[in-house]
């Protein structure tokens, strides 16, 4: 699509936060008004509209369309979408350990993952376990239960933000320390990547797999910069 627009602006919207162009307010591609609840959220998102060129590129736009996402896909399934993040507390990577072949890596693992599943534990009063390969085991019932209600708990733009982060990361553990705000994106990217930067270690770069792990570092980044800017 072709720059239609010569200036961006921000304006109350009710107790949201709308994004104009040229005065009009940007709508969703399901129509709704783009109205975010914080000025900081919304000024970001201006920025990549006033940033576009020539052609309007949406994947350099990922404010917009997170927001998107919590304006026409969660408001209106948030049920399907809060049960597609709460199902990682039931296969969460951080539960999945080498094999016994593997000791070196094992012990890399605890090192490295155990901190952050017993800051869960911790927090959420819950318990894991842990699989040593990659044949399935469920998880506690009450685990699933609490890490669920935490999911459910969490507003629109949350869920969102959410959504993108657990599927990039493979970790529900991870992306609730994002929310909570116990653990930065820079500690965490780390380690919701450990294997292949292990493999990584002991081989040599793949420079597509470095440059495909770059593409989704970026989305991992604007998602919590979303996260955190749609604080209210």
């Amino acid at each position: 699509m072709k720059r239609f627009y010569k200036d961006v602006s921000v304006a109350p919207a009710g107790e949201a936060y709308g994004v104009l162009l040229d005065g009009r307010p940007v709508k969703t591609p399901q129509r709704n008004q783009l109205a975010v609840p914080t000025s900081r959220l919304a000024e970001a998102i201006a920025d990549e509209w006033a940033a576009q060129q020539e052609d309007i590129v949406p994947a350099s736009m990922p404010l917009t369309g997170l927001a998107q996402g919590a304006l026409d896909q969660v408001a209106s399934e948030r049920d399907r979408i809060v049960g597609r993040i709460a199902a990682f507390a039931d296969s969460d990577m951080l539960y999945y350990r080498a094999d016994s072949g593997q000791q070196a890596l094992i012990d890399h693992q605890a090192e490295r993952w155990d901190p952050l599943l017993e800051w869960a534990q911790s927090r959420y009063d819950v318990s894991f376990n842990l699989i040593h390969g990659i044949r399935y085991q469920a998880q506690p019932a009450a685990t699933i239960e609490r890490l669920t209600k935490m999911v459910e708990v969490q507003d629109d733009f949350a869920v969102a933000a959410m959504l993108s982060l657990v599927g990039l990361s493979g970790s529900l553990i991870a992306t609730l320390a994002l929310v909570e705000q116990t653990h930065s994106p820079e500690t965490l990217w780390p380690l919701v990547n450990l294997e292949e930067l292990w493999q990584e270690q002991q081989w040599g770069r793949d420079d597509q797999a470095f440059a495909a792990r770059e593409i989704k570092r970026a989305e991992f980044e604007a998602a919590t910069r979303f996260l955190d800017l749609s604080r209210t």
